[in-house]
């Protein structure tokens, strides 16, 4: 579950943030902290398609799925 925490943090970090050398903690709040979008949400969705091959349906794309990395860690273990 860490090697996914860390390329989903690096992913946000560099290509959503802009901030490569940001540290995004597994637990903190994504979506309803406001430090990603809804646009945001897409491209967060297609990476984990193309990196780790799990389907992300439009209707999980929200804050109970998908606010911190560690919830979306855990919805990728659980569909690979």
């Amino acid at each position: 579950m860490e090697e996914i925490i860390t390329k989903l943090s690096n992913f946000i970090a560099a290509k959503i943030l802009k901030q490569p050398k940001r540290v995004i903690s597994p637990t903190e709040s994504l979506i309803s902290s406001g430090l990603i979008d809804s646009f945001s949400l897409m491209d967060v969705s297609l990476f984990v398609e193309d990196t780790f091959g799990v389907r992300i349906e439009d209707t999980e794309l929200n804050a109970d799925t998908f606010d911190s990395l560690e919830q979306l860690a855990k919805l990728i273990m659980s569909r690979q």
